[in-house]
């Protein structure tokens, strides 16, 4: 015999488990975005002054070549801490994705659990009808799996795009560097 109020009561804890495990992962993400944040503002403040110190050190004609490097210099940094806050925040949209996977995982398995108890209680001649439901949330199940690996694609292939992205930005800003630091002859 089914017990309901067990099953409610398993339901609400795996609900509230759920949304532990859903509140640490935004903590988690939220904690690392701040470290981040704080060590570039940090690395940021210490190399700006070191910037204004070099800035008036050295020839006056050495000057824009010494503001183009500085300014190349920053720009890399800046795509490095973007890359770096993307990584993050791919990393959370992964553990977030983990986690709806399993919990879609988990309802598919009560759902086929409650449909072999319907099956077992139901009148004669029934079979039909279950059967067609179980037939009806495989091939939901399957459509579901092929979405999620059409997702889990979707984002590898953007993943790949913003690190050659960001690989031919820092490139090209080294180039310009270089260039712009080079006296014409």
């Amino acid at each position: 015999m089914v017990n309901p109020q067990a099953q409610f009561s398993q339901a609400a804890l795996h609900g509230v488990d759920t949304a532990m495990r859903l509140t640490q992962i935004g903590l988690n993400s939220a904690e690392r975005l701040f470290k981040l944040q704080f060590q570039a503002g940090r690395a940021l403040l210490e190399e700006h002054v070191r910037n204004l110190h070099s800035l008036t050190e050295g020839a006056p004609q050495e000057l824009p070549a010494r503001i183009n490097t500085l300014a190349a210099q920053t720009l890399e940094q800046m795509v490095n801490h973007s890359r770096n806050t993307y990584e993050v925040l791919s990393a959370t949209q992964n553990e977030l994705t983990q986690l709806v996977e399993d919990q879609f995982s988990q309802l598919n398995r009560t759902v086929i659990s409650s449909i072999d108890v319907l099956a077992k209680n139901a009148p004669a001649g029934s079979d039909a009808a279950v059967n067609a439901l179980k037939s009806s949330l495989a091939a939901s199940a399957a459509a579901v799996n092929s979405i999620t690996k059409a997702a889990h694609q979707v984002a590898e292939f953007t993943e790949t795009s913003v690190k050659a992205a960001t690989a031919a930005t820092a490139d090209a800003v080294k180039t310009a560097a270089n260039k712009a630091s080079t006296p014409a002859a």
